[in-house]
């Protein structure tokens, strides 16, 4: 640690508009009675999710053993604890947190904004995110397209119905210096393609982007729906915008069993790769059995959000103090 580096990472200027930013945010829900709530950063339990690493506390109560608790890598199932509670439409500004996450995009201490409206259906909030981000960040309306669309368009493919092995073949070939010996598994090759193929061509767009209908199998905690077509897809949808992912919504899964199966195949993934098994959200599956009402949350990371706004490039330039110098 050096005392040379005490300065803030961001100029005053830019904290004033991200004061603004938190203001605006504020009357943006206000105008349409959506209700502020706060929660615990402290968990006694985290998510199981393979992508997401939490931060380990140890609470060292009088007399007897130290616990694990700990710190928030979103706000989502206390939320959600108060939803089955009765709450109606709520919203939060949180401080979040990841570990092993620090890089120009990626900070392991950031804000999110989550919100969840049973007065809304899917479609519905992906329309709220979008009238959000042209009131509070000045961007332009958002196009719209299904993530089956959008690989049709860019790598003439189906990925609901595209063989593994296609997918990879398609990887090889649009993906410069991927060596041939690559692996990996059917939403690997989806994913890479998204991240390498499609998201650079979304960036040169003029327009935020919402890409909705992700493949089941990268339900997260969406609802399951069957299209049309007789394929499932998960009734999920991510936010593009000038080269960022900047958003994940959902139609909310209600199935409380379904849920701890997936909590269950998470953490048996976690052990195949080496990481620590996570504690399930008991109380959140049981205020899931109580009664979770049909609702679609989603959450944006402000942080991002603030990049878009003054043009800037990496978020230790928005925050107060990035990580290195908190």
């Amino acid at each position: 640690m050096s005392a040379d580096n005490w300065q803030p990472t961001a100029t005053i200027d830019t904290l004033k508009r991200r004061a603004q930013l938190l203001a605006d945010v504020r009357r943006f829900f206000a105008a349409r009675q959506v209700l502020e709530v706060e929660t615990p950063v402290l968990s006694q339990a985290a998510p199981t999710a393979t992508y997401l690493d939490s931060f380990e506390a140890q609470y060292l109560p009088p007399g007897s053993e130290p616990q694990s608790y700990y710190l928030q890598t979103s706000p989502e199932f206390p939320m959600k604890r108060l939803l089955a509670a009765g709450s109606g439409d709520i919203y939060q500004i949180a401080r979040v947190f990841r570990n092993g996450e620090l890089g120009r995009l990626h900070n392991p201490e950031f804000t999110m904004l989550e919100w969840y409206r049973p007065a809304l259906d899917y479609h519905g909030l992906m329309d709220e995110v979008d009238a959000l981000l042209q009131e509070v960040a000045g961007l332009p309306a958002a196009l719209k397209f299904s993530y089956q669309t959008l690989f049709e368009q860019y790598l003439k493919l189906d990925p609901l119905q595209a063989e593994e092995d296609s997918l990879k073949q398609t990887a090889l070939a649009s993906i410069k210096g991927l060596p041939d010996d690559w692996q990996s598994d059917r939403d690997g090759w989806l994913e890479m393609l998204m991240s390498e193929v499609i998201e650079p061509a979304l960036a040169k767009l003029k327009q935020p982007v919402i890409v909705y209908d992700f493949p089941a199998s990268q339900a997260q905690l969406a609802r399951i729906m069957q299209k049309e077509s007789g394929v499932s897809v998960a009734a999920r949808f991510e936010v593009f915008a000038g080269g960022l992912e900047l958003a994940n919504g959902y139609d909310e899964c209600l199935d409380a069993a379904e849920l701890e199966q997936r909590f269950e195949a998470d953490n048996r993934q976690r052990q195949q790769q080496g990481k620590s098994v996570m504690p399930l959200d008991v109380r959140l599956l049981a205020a899931i059995e109580h009664g979770l009402p049909p609702c679609t949350g989603v959450a944006i990371g402000l942080d991002r959000l603030m990049l878009l706004i003054t043009g800037l490039n990496q978020l230790e330039a928005v925050q107060s103090f990035g990580f290195e110098r908190s």
